[in-house]
């Protein structure tokens, strides 16, 4: 059975789902000293996982990373004068066998904006950078946390 395919003008075309690739973008959200962490309201949508994430999304067709981050932000929180910029990357094998490259943005302010939730959202929520929840209350085996510890070392 093959996937049903879309034109991209005449040129070329695309699967409606690759098996091949994951690409993944998230956003370290962080203002007086806290990080935004959300969970979402449908677990299947993000690997059956109910615990903490960064704010992510898959990127759209032909998306750059870093404008897929400031949408995330905008689809998700309300936030549209918040610019990510893209901090780090991870390439890895994942569970179903595809390859998945995961690109870390930050977004980083002075104060913590007012948010404006999607419904995809089950909650968002303010955690000290000191004071994080613990590893196994963070989706895909705290991996929000290893990000955010990925990019304090940048820093350091």
């Amino acid at each position: 059975m093959s996937l049903p395919r879309y034109r991209l003008g005449e040129a070329s075309t695309i699967d409606e789902e690759c098996r091949i690739h994951t690409l993944v973008a998230d956003v370290a959200i962080i203002a007086q000293g806290q990080v935004l962490l959300v969970r979402y309201r449908d677990s299947a949508k993000y690997d059956h996982e109910t615990g903490w994430f960064l704010p992510d999304d898959e990127l759209q067709y032909l998306e750059h990373p870093e404008r897929a981050g400031t949408r995330i932000v905008k689809e998700q929180l309300g936030l549209s004068d918040v610019k990510a910029r893209l901090d780090h990357i991870e390439s890895f094998k994942g569970n179903s066998g595809a390859w998945h490259m995961s690109f870390h943005s930050k977004a980083e302010m002075e104060r913590k904006p007012r948010l404006r939730p999607s419904n995809d959202l089950a909650v968002a929520e303010w955690f000290d950078l000191g004071k994080l929840p613990p590893r196994d209350e963070v989706a895909h085996h705290g991996w929000a946390l290893h990000t955010l510890e990925t990019m304090a070392k940048r820093v350091a």
